[in-house]
């Protein structure tokens, strides 16, 4: 998922840089929301991860 972030930003820096504003946005908006929802399964699986470990 990560490597979906980078790819989305990369497209979103090279579009910026050549002017297309409509599709760097969509493409910065896009990764913003990609990251926040690896980090979120991240998070569960950390969660999850150690709670079920014996003690």
């Amino acid at each position: 998922m990560f490597g979906l972030v980078v790819t989305f930003l990369i497209i979103g820096l090279i579009a910026a840089v050549l002017g297309f504003g409509g599709i760097a946005g969509a493409s910065f908006g896009m990764a913003k929301i990609i990251f926040f929802i690896a980090l979120v399964l991240l998070l569960i699986s950390i969660i999850f991860g150690t709670m079920r470990r014996p003690l």
